[in-house]
């Protein structure tokens, strides 16, 4: 006896404040949930070079041509092309822009272009294709068309493939809208798939971290998926005044004196203008389609605010973090875990870098005491006292790992650490670098989905990015401090780059160029990372770390990792 599959109910029907759900996040929930829960419900997307590909190939039918009449007044001996048709079902729940809808005999025939050759399976193509296709049918189905098959064109190799709309097929694809939409609702994000084939070739792996959840929660092994290089780098207008214009997919910088010089918009991450810098609005524009965020400073080098794009859509993650923000055990448990880790890379840095020829021992035990006292501290403001013990430590032996001293012009000796306003150089090159760093994680935070205002250790202050300052604590001594002690060592700053106003010390314009280059080449520089172990940029490290703050703030991972160079 042939027996037919059952097909599963239909979703419920949406409720007015419920949304359309495109039909290409079916294939996504088919071929991963925790792809399709990444786009849908977070937010997320990352381009690669196949989506690119894929784009492409969908130029021609996204233009749209030839017009779907209604299923009731179709004749049966019509023959109709329909390209980018739009139609959507409040059974199920989705809409979607079918790309060719041919229409032959009274019955129409859904055609999805897809990039690539056609693979040689059984069926005939990957099953989320397949179960996307038949979703187009369904829909169409629902708007009263009459509907069996559809058809899948692969355009590199040029073939179609036939799709029969069998009882199977339209179980598996009514099975993945139900599935889809309850994890949906659910609020829940699946977990990664595990040593899937699938994950490299994903573009929001590096989003995902599969193999870093994986080896959190599991002990998995981890693949370095993640760690692919990110070539696009911050660029900085200092020149006044000065014009940034756009031409064509680069962006030109022309200064007064006539002199141009470009950057190209896909090796820009961040736009940086100091000073009377006019950014045209084509530029804007573009900088916003693309997320680049852009940063204001006053010529004097304070800063003013940022310009974005719409930000990002993760309100999810937003939640959890407001959420865990008023609960003080969270903040208590996270702060003691990050002074902890300043501290112990404190020490690092101190071990690494001091002069005398043998570290000094009564500084680094120190520092390794209140690294120990940060992990067992009860309250914020014990957290707050240990972590001013290790840093007059450390402070009280910074100058230990100088070797400008000799300078007879401009000593680079360094008593304490003091700011607003540094009344030496030494302290006028880590406020800028701190400030540097604060501007990169706040952009980095945003990008990511947090609100870089609320923090957990920091309180809350009108204007100030308590989150940034937050996961900025490990990476002060690894990162602004030490871009600061080897520009003093290599000897790159220089008596004039300094300016001074009674006893404020600031760095002039061509003094923060060159504290810029020295940052910018140690968030360039590669290390192996202390926990994951592969190689990556200390700025795509900063990026694992806030989106692995955001596993754990949502639950996937029970505690942040520290980042702790050896």
């Amino acid at each position: 006896m042939d027996l037919q599959p059952e097909l599963p109910l239909p979703p419920p029907p949406l409720r007015e404040d419920q949304p359309y759900v495109p039909a290409r996040m079916v294939n996504e929930f088919q071929y991963c949930p925790r792809l399709a829960y990444l786009e849908w419900v977070q937010g997320e997307w990352a381009e690669s070079a196949d989506t690119v590909e894929g784009r492409g190939v969908h130029r021609r039918v996204d233009r749209g041509s030839g017009a779907l009449p209604e299923a009731e007044s179709i004749g049966e001996d019509e023959r109709i092309h329909a390209r980018s048709v739009t139609l959507s079902s409040d059974r199920l729940g989705l809409i979607a822009r079918l790309d060719l809808i041919e229409v032959e005999d009274g019955a129409v025939v859904p055609v999805d272009y897809k990039r690539g050759r056609r693979p040689h399976v059984a069926a005939g193509a990957w099953e989320p294709e397949r179960v996307q296709l038949c979703v187009q049918g369904l829909i169409l189905e629902d708007n009263g068309y009459r509907c069996s098959e559809g058809a899948l064109y692969f355009r590199e190799s040029r073939e179609r493939v036939r799709v029969a709309f069998d009882a199977e097929l339209r179980s598996q694809a009514l099975a993945a809208v139900s599935g889809l939409r309850l994890v949906a609702a659910g609020g829940h994000i699946p977990p990664p798939l595990e040593d899937s084939p699938k994950c490299p070739r994903c573009s929001l792996n590096a989003i995902c971290l599969p193999e870093e959840v994986n080896f959190l929660r599991h002990g998995i092994a981890p693949r370095p998926l993640a760690a692919s290089r990110d070539l696009a780098l911050p660029v900085y207008v200092q020149a006044q005044p000065a014009r940034v214009r756009k031409r064509g997919e680069t962006l030109l910088i022309q200064t007064e004196d006539g002199a141009e010089t470009t950057a190209r918009l896909i090796d820009t991450s961040h736009l940086v203008v100091h000073g009377a810098v006019d950014v045209t609005a084509p530029v804007l524009h573009e900088l916003m389609r693309r997320e680049i965020p852009v940063s204001w400073y006053s010529s004097g080098g304070w800063f003013l605010g940022h310009t974005v794009g719409t930000g990002h859509r993760n309100v999810e993650l937003r939640t959890a973090q407001y959420r865990a923000s008023f609960d003080p055990a969270f903040c208590l448990r996270l702060s003691r875990s990050l002074v902890a880790s300043k501290l112990r890379n404190s020490r690092t840095l101190l071990r690494r870098n001091t002069r005398e020829e043998s570290a000094p021992d009564a500084a680094l035990g120190g520092l390794r005491r209140a690294a120990r006292a940060a992990g067992e501290a009860k309250s914020l403001a014990e957290l707050l006292g240990v972590e001013g013990n290790g840093g007059a430590i450390y402070f009280g032996n910074f100058a230990s790992m100088l070797s400008g001293g000799n300078n007879e012009e401009l000593s680079f000796d360094f008593a304490n650490r003091n700011r607003r306003p540094a009344t030496d150089p030494v302290n006028a090159m880590l406020s800028f670098s701190y400030a540097m760093l604060v501007r990169e994680l706040t952009a980095t935070l945003s990008s990511v989905g947090f609100d870089p205002y609320r923090g957990f250790y920091h309180q809350p202050r009108y204007g100030r990015p308590a989150l940034a300052l937050d996961i900025m604590e490990p990476f002060r001594p690894i990162l602004a401090d030490s871009a600061v002690i080897t520009a003093v060592n290599n000897g790159e700053i220089k008596p004039n780059d300094f300016v001074w106003a009674g006893r404020a010390c600031a760095l002039s314009p061509a003094g923060r160029k060159k504290m810029i280059a020295a940052f910018e080449r140690r968030m360039a520089t590669e290390i192996t990372h202390p926990v994951f172990g592969y190689r990556l940029s200390y700025r795509r490290l900063l990026e694992v770390h806030a989106r692995l703050l955001g596993r754990h703030l949502m639950g996937e991972i029970a505690e942040l990792p520290p980042v702790e160079p050896r």
